[in-house]
């Protein structure tokens, strides 16, 4: 039992050991010069830089003395080191030094291909890289500009937010104007991904690019439907566009009012009143489940019937009732009583002013009070005169 558990054993261990000596990485030992990029474009009358690597595989560490052969004439060849000329490096084992090799090429040189070989020699170890540089007259600008989300749904209310990616394929850096045509009355404004700062042109490096934020806003009164926007990028006769898009849904908007725009009612101290309300959904989507409510005065009690309309569809009205009750002790005057219809966050209001007058009851009861008073008045005035 035990030969068989160690044959096991060992068959596993052999069939592992391919996969084994499949993942090891291969032994690699010695000094390298290394660059992504070991032949290049240039133009004349600029200032180009090859990034360069030093590495020193399982080597012990020694001064290199760096040089560059091969410079035609009128040109400039420099090695930088953590950004500053160096004649010597010294990477430590298993590690790298990174260079750079700046080229600073005259304006009348000529066009074709030139080759500068970097080398590093040391007494133990020497390293060399040929470095192919052609001159090239200048390439045209050229951009791109991409949506991050082409399209994006919203109400009316709404403000709609696109992050453009605009990259400069150019050789040199470019000033980057930033332009949108959109519907009318819709309004449009560029400013930093990260920013509130309004932009009409962004600078942008050779080869790189930068995110641009577009914001559109359209008018309050925008119907429903789909909306498209085109955005413009422009540098020194390069152009790009590209077009992003709006869903704008419905929504409702709801006033209140009295019959014929009518704000305004009488009532009496402690009798109920009917009031007329006309509740009308101005905008472009159905209101649903419309909520009545009143904030009024101490001591008013105010129903409406129907408490809730079930729809009301784009540009039509309801008319409810609102029963008004003043306190019965509430003095002549005017008050106001906001009412308010309220649907799926939405809600619109009105301001109704009532009139309150006393109760005619009240009137009576108090004359009767004045005329009893006169009278006990009278009889004691004839009463005590005949004293």
């Amino acid at each position: 039992m035990r030969f068989r558990i160690l044959a096991l054993i060992g068959l596993g261990l052999a069939l592992a050991a391919p996969a084994f000596a499949a993942d090891k990485a291969p032994d690699v030992k010695g000094l390298y010069l290394l660059t992504d990029y070991p032949a290049v474009s240039v133009q004349p009358g600029t200032t180009s830089t090859v990034n360069l690597k030093l590495r020193n595989y399982g080597l012990a560490p020694e001064r290199l003395s760096l040089s560059v052969s091969g410079v035609p004439k009128g040109w400039t060849a420099t090695l930088l080191g953590g950004g500053q000329p160096v004649a010597a490096a010294m990477p430590a084992t298993d590690d790298s030094v990174s260079l750079n090799l700046r080229l600073d090429v005259p304006k009348d040189a000529k066009i074709g291909t030139h080759t500068l070989t970097v080398s590093a020699n040391g007494a133990n170890a020497q390293v060399s890289l040929p470095v192919a540089v052609t001159l090239a007259k200048e390439l045209p600008a050229k951009l791109s500009v991409q949506p991050e989300l082409p399209e994006l749904r919203g109400s009316s209310s709404s403000s709609f937010d696109y992050t453009l990616h605009v990259k400069n394929d150019s050789g040199k850096k470019l000033l980057v104007s930033l332009a949108a045509d959109a519907p009318r009355n819709f309004d449009t404004s560029f400013t930093q991904a990260y920013g509130s700062q309004q932009l009409t042109a962004v600078p942008i490096k050779a080869g790189e690019s930068k995110d641009v934020k577009l914001k559109v806003t359209p008018p309050s009164t925008v119907d429903a439907g789909h909306y498209g926007v085109s955005v413009h990028v422009a540098a020194e006769g390069a152009k790009a566009a590209t077009k992003v898009a709006l869903d704008i849904t419905g929504q409702p908007k709801l006033n209140l009012a009295g019959r014929q725009g009518i704000l305004s009612a009488n009532a009496t101290a402690g009798d109920e009143t009917s009031v007329p309300v006309i509740v009308t959904n101005t905008d472009t989507a159905p209101a649903d489940n419309v909520k009545l409510s009143a904030s009024a005065p101490t001591g008013w009690k105010v129903t409406f019937s129907p408490k809730t309309v079930a729809r009301i569809a784009p540009n039509q009205h309801k008319e409810v009732t609102a029963s008004i009750r003043p306190p019965s002790k509430a003095i002549a005057g005017d008050y106001v009583n906001t009412f308010t219809a309220s649907t799926n966050g939405e809600t619109g209001t009105a301001n109704f002013r009532v009139t309150v007058t006393t109760s005619t009851m009240w009137g009576i009861a108090g004359v009767g009070i004045i005329g009893a008073a006169l009278l006990i008045m009278v009889g004691a005035v004839i009463r005590f005169g005949r004293r």
